[in-house]
């Protein structure tokens, strides 16, 4: 099994594309490095703002590879997902992602924390 934030990484750079309007995701060299992002696997992504769901795609028969099922999913969900309006930018800087990968041996759940951590810190043995 690959790093399951290479997964995370692609979806929040899938949102990331469509926000600056510019292609990044370079597929082939993800795909030389990542073979299993060529398998057709079905997967959900979810978008999380303070713990409430902001947006989400699911595909419920794999018909695409891993690779452009997360783009498209996390696409939808950040900017095609009916019950919302789009993401803006603060939003995506501040939301949580989620992935839901549908195996043979049942859904594996990733979840990856905001850019911009909202908590404060205290003054601790830390410091």
């Amino acid at each position: 099994m690959m790093p399951r934030s290479v997964l995370l990484q692609l979806a929040r750079d899938s949102i990331q594309e469509v926000l600056e309007a510019k292609r990044t995701i370079n597929k082939a060299a993800l795909l030389r490095k990542h073979p299993l992002l060529n398998q057709m696997i079905a997967t959900t992504v979810n978008i999380y703002i303070d713990n409430k769901l902001r947006g989400s795609s699911k595909t419920k028969i794999p018909s695409f590879t891993l690779l452009e099922d997360i783009i498209r999913n996390a696409k939808i969900s950040a900017f095609e997902d009916k019950s919302f309006t789009p993401i803006s930018t603060s939003e995506y800087l501040s939301c949580e992602i989620e992935i839901l990968i549908t195996t043979p041996d049942g859904v594996i759940s990733e979840k990856d924390p905001s850019i911009l951590k909202t908590t404060s810190y205290s003054l601790g043995k830390d410091i």
